[in-house]
């Protein structure tokens, strides 16, 4: 009787284990064809964005990755509403869009960090357009590299800045747009948020808060809205090729902004939250894994990131030194 109970337990054991594995096997099994599909097939397959509508907007559209989304947009067949704070840039990047791509552009100049008062301008410059597709890609951060909260220089104008520019854009330009998209019952918005808006990240506070705002709100409006015709994408990028990161050179892991925007743009209609293109899901991937949130959190990676904080400083006044030397 003994060594029957035995075997049944073993019997039930290996049916647990069995069972165990079947399930992170099918488990991995569906996350990667997930991934292949997303940011593989998306590759040859493609929403065609056109059918949207015939304008998109694009905020923060004078450089960067909401320049390259501009001129990918205009590539892609539509015409492009650039919103940003430079009117010379604005001018001369819709001139090129207009002699590369033959596409019309108009554009918006305003400041998001002013707050609301900004919106009723951009309201009347959009209200006779038909726009399928909203970028909302303006986005800054407090300092060129990684600080303590209480270092941020000019604190007080600073911090409402930030949150101006990186969370009521992203709002009031939606409550601008959707209403007419519900209406034709089809629309884009795709919202920039970030890979530091995945975990709380020290030294990167107030940025990383406002970048899962810009993540949960974006996915809980998606919810909301997919069944009448809105699609609301959340982008969550690692580091790409920008004045943000201080125009790093592009490698493997670090995608220059026009790379990247192809990419993301292809993940359309695959995904409604995404890194963006292969390299950063993998990067977001091992980044979860081997430095989770209770690590990065603690004590240590703190100054961990201290020490590394301080040698990017470095190389970013070695870049400014050479470039001045160059310039002289």
């Amino acid at each position: 009787m003994d060594s029957e109970s035995n075997s049944m337990v073993v019997m039930v054991l290996v049916l647990i284990g069995g069972f165990t594995v079947l399930f992170y096997m099918l488990k991995w099994s569906w996350k990667c064809w997930c991934g292949f599909r997303v940011y593989v097939l998306s590759n040859f397959w493609q929403v065609n964005l056109k059918a949207y509508g015939q304008w998109a907007v694009v905020t923060g559209a004078t450089s960067g990755i909401g320049k390259a989304y501009a001129y990918e947009l205009a590539r892609r067949g539509l015409d492009i509403v650039l919103v940003s704070r430079s009117i010379d840039k604005l001018h001369a990047v819709a001139k090129e869009i207009e002699d590369k791509h033959g596409r019309q552009t108009h554009i918006i100049q305003t400041d998001f960090t002013e707050g609301h008062h900004i919106y009723p301008a951009i309201a009347e410059a959009l209200r006779d357009l038909e726009i399928g597709i909203l970028v909302n890609n303006v986005g800054m951060n407090y300092s060129e590299t990684l600080v303590h909260f209480l270092d941020i220089p000019n604190p007080e104008q600073r911090t409402t800045h930030v949150i101006n520019c990186n969370i009521l854009s992203v709002t009031q330009m939606t409550t601008l747009i959707l209403p007419r998209m519900v209406e034709r019952e089809k629309g884009l918005i795709i919202n920039m948020s970030s890979e530091a808006g995945a975990q709380p990240q020290p030294m990167l506070s107030l940025y990383s808060a406002t970048k899962i705002f810009v993540t949960y709100f974006s996915r809980a409006l998606n919810s909301e809205y997919k069944s009448r015709g809105i699609t609301v994408q959340c982008v969550a990028p690692f580091m790409v090729s920008t004045n943000m990161t201080q125009h790093l050179p592009p490698s493997l892991l670090l995608k220059s902004a026009s790379e990247f925007a192809c990419e993301a743009l292809n993940t359309v209609g695959y995904s409604s939250y995404t890194s963006g293109c292969v390299a950063h899901a993998l990067q977001h991937i091992a980044l979860s894994v081997f430095f989770p949130g209770w690590l990065r959190l603690s004590s240590y990676f703190v100054k961990q990131t201290e020490k590394f904080a301080l040698s990017m400083q470095k190389k970013v006044d070695e870049m400014k030194e050479r470039s001045a030397c160059k310039q002289d």
